[in-house]
């Protein structure tokens, strides 16, 4: 499993970034990534690419996304 740090990058890296990382994804793979808050427009996007993702706060700041692209 590949995780991202992104909390550092301005915006809007954080968001390129995790759709790149998530749109290269194979089925049955999964990405953390860790952005400075919770990422809405991350969440729609990947709604939008039939992906699956579950978030939560992260105790030291930020959101911990977990993405999912489901195997065929």
């Amino acid at each position: 499993m590949k995780t991202l740090d992104l909390r550092a990058l301005p915006a809007p890296e954080p968001l390129v970034r995790a759709l790149a990382a998530a749109d290269a994804l194979q089925p049955g793979q999964v990405l953390e990534v860790l952005t400075p808050l919770l990422p809405t427009p991350l969440l729609d996007a990947l709604d939008a690419r039939g992906l699956r993702w579950r978030s939560e706060p992260c105790a030291d700041g930020g959101t911990w996304v977990t993405i999912l692209r489901p195997a065929q």
